[in-house]
């Protein structure tokens, strides 16, 4: 491949990645305002989700954001059902923040498996090894942006 290709070639990807990642921002910001939480309120429930459960100090250290931002993050999505402080019975200094699953489910389930469907959909008219390479790429990719977050909140 010519140097020339090779950099229209790159050139091309990084403005397609650059236009998935404005996509991307903008869903969520639409997904977020259709259920009514303001910006990636939605998101950070997300990782709640999948950790059963954090103290604050964890959802800022993971997410980058001040303590203070963490609290009013879980202010509001505590108001909506989302997720609800528990102590520990440990050391009832410490609390834990634990997701509603079925509350986030019912809001948020209809919209994430209209677009897990689409996106199955959208994969079925890729071959299984042009799949893996999709696959590989995202894995690899994420790796490389948690990297680059890692460094910039923890200089």
């Amino acid at each position: 491949m010519s140097k020339k290709h090779c950099k229209e070639i790159i050139e091309a990807f990084s403005n397609a990645s650059r236009h998935y990642s404005d996509a991307s921002i903008l869903m969520h910001e639409a997904i977020a305002r259709k259920v009514g939480l303001p910006g990636t309120d939605h998101k950070y429930l997300g990782l709640i989700l999948q950790h059963r459960e954090l103290t604050a100090g964890a959802i800022a250290r993971l997410t980058g954001l001040t303590t203070g931002a963490v609290t009013g993050l879980i202010d509001r999505l505590e108001k909506k059902k989302l997720v609800k402080r528990k102590f520990s019975k440990e050391d009832r200094r410490k609390v834990m923040i634990v997701p509603n699953e079925e509350n986030a489910m019912r809001l948020l389930g209809p919209i994430f498996g209209a677009l897990t469907q689409r996106t199955a959909k959208l994969l079925s008219g890729y071959s299984e090894e042009e799949v893996k390479v999709i696959l590989r790429y995202f894995t690899e990719a994420t790796t490389l942006m948690k990297e680059v977050t890692d460094s910039l909140n923890n200089p």
